[in-house]
């Protein structure tokens, strides 16, 4: 329902031809990716299966269970992990071919050492583990190079292209493979200064895969922090300016790009956060409801009003969502903007109040955001419009702020278990949790997940808690 919304702010804009063109490029690509699936599990039965048959033995491992069954499912999550099944194997041979290999090699090798160390050597030949390996790695080879060049030659494009247009000069023609967006048409210019702004180019982005920019010189600056923070793979077009941080050269209908920035999660990875957040807020849901309950009817005891409090925050892709948290201020003082940050002995805050923040037991309803997908477990913290460091809004500060809304905000994040919570008195309190928000974005894995999680539980309590 969201979504169609979103669609539907989109389509008032009157800007662009086919916002439904990323829905069916995903759907595209995870056809793709269940086909390479099954098509990768075909060949390892068949390895497996043309070695028995060769040799005459069964291959029943040390625990009666047909190394195939083993073998299998390893295989499958090897290449999860190691983005076996990405764009990237749908675009390049030598890539998709690499990964497969790279999973049915550490495959045999891990199944070769259980084999040694739980002592059923006598019961499995290693050479018939050899044997179906190399067959299955040999029929993967091939399968793989041939599914590749298929998909290429079948496909113009497995990704959702949005070319914007931002400079009279600028000449693009037209394709069914990609939307054009011609900003002075649409009205989206790139203002970083204005979060409604950024709201809606985010809306657009959010179509998108790819987004290749055209725009004059002195605006390339702004499109460079958008697409930082637009989670979506951006390029500028006639590149030439260091200080946009360039991660590479690209082309795109003959035209030679400046690549900006990288969706920082590839869709095996976004799948993995997802599952990491969904296995750790359900159960989390389940044995916090006597406590939720609780808390909720203190609220409506202490003082009149409602019981969860909703403000706007900027969330991936410097999106706007509503944060739930249980109302710890007064109802008529309630601060919906962010302007004001909550201070030690702040006369807004109830009698509960105080103690839910101080507890940060106030934060538990985004739990609900984390349901609802707007928000992660671990990430930057989603911060209101009005948000000030000192007597600046925090995009003021710095103008990097706008890349740390890459990845989805986060009940808790990299900044806050180093202890950087709390108002931002000064211009420095931000750009402290700015550099560990920026280093979380540009380097995340699934372990400094869980990491930041578990050394959570030594910050809820907190000197800068009220």
């Amino acid at each position: 329902m969201r979504f169609l919304m979103m669609l539907s702010d989109i389509s008032q804009m009157g800007a662009l031809p086919d916002p439904w063109r990323k829905i069916r490029t995903h759907r595209l690509r995870v056809r793709l990716y269940l086909l390479m699936m099954l098509m990768d599990q075909f060949c390892l039965m068949l390895g497996f299966g043309i070695a028995e048959v060769v040799r005459r033995q069964g291959f029943a491992g040390p625990l009666g269970i047909d190394i195939i069954f083993l073998a299998a499912p390893l295989y499958l999550t090897l290449c999860l992990m190691s983005s076996g099944y990405s764009r990237s194997t749908l675009e390049s041979i030598e890539y998709s071919v690499s990964r497969s290999l790279i999973a049915i090699g550490v495959t045999g090798a891990v199944i070769m050492a259980s084999v040694f160390l739980l002592g059923a050597s006598r019961d499995l030949s290693r050479l018939n583990v050899s044997i179906s390996i190399l067959l299955s790695a040999a029929l993967l080879f091939l399968a793989r190079a041939y599914f590749t060049r298929a998909v290429r030659s079948r496909y113009p494009s497995t990704e959702s292209v949005l070319v914007i247009i931002d400079s009279p000069a600028a000449t693009h023609m037209p394709s069914p493979h990609h939307d054009v967006l011609d900003v002075n048409a649409s009205g989206l210019q790139a203002n970083v200064n204005d979060p409604m702004k950024m709201h809606e180019i985010g809306l657009v982005l959010a179509n998108y895969d790819r987004v290749i920019v055209h725009c004059e010189p002195e605006r390339r600056s702004d499109w460079a922090l958008i697409l930082k923070g637009g989670n979506v793979i951006g390029e500028i077009a006639q590149p030439g300016l260091r200080e946009l941080g360039a991660l590479g050269i690209g082309y795109f209908a003959g035209a030679q790009t400046l690549v900006i920035a990288k969706g920082p999660l590839s869709l095996p990875d976004r799948l993995q956060k997802r599952i990491f957040d969904l296995a750790f807020t359900l159960p989390a849901l389940f044995a916090l409801l006597p406590l939720l309950i609780l808390v909720a009817l203190a609220i409506k005891i202490d003082s009149p009003g409602s019981i969860l409090f909703r403000q706007k925050r900027v969330g991936r892709g410097n999106r706007l969502f509503d944060i739930y948290k249980f109302r710890s201020m007064r109802e008529e003082l309630n601060d919906h903007s962010g302007n004001r940050s909550a201070s030690r002995d702040d006369d807004r805050v109830t009698r509960v109040g105080r103690l839910i923040r101080r507890t940060s037991i106030d934060e538990l309803p985004q739990l609900f955001n984390v349901l609802l997908g707007d928000m992660s477990l671990v990430g930057p913290r989603p911060h209101a419009l009005g948000s000030l460091a000192g007597n600046q809004l925090f995009w003021e500060v710095d103008r990097q702020y706008w890349r740390r809304h890459a990845l989805k905000p986060g009940i808790t994040g990299l900044a806050q278990v180093r202890g950087f919570r709390g108002a931002t008195h000064e211009m420095s309190d931000l750009q402290k949790r700015l550099a560990a928000d920026l280093e979380y974005v540009s380097d995340w894995t699934l372990l400094r997940d869980l990491r930041i999680l578990f050394l959570t539980v030594k910050v809820v309590l907190h000197k800068n808690a009220y």
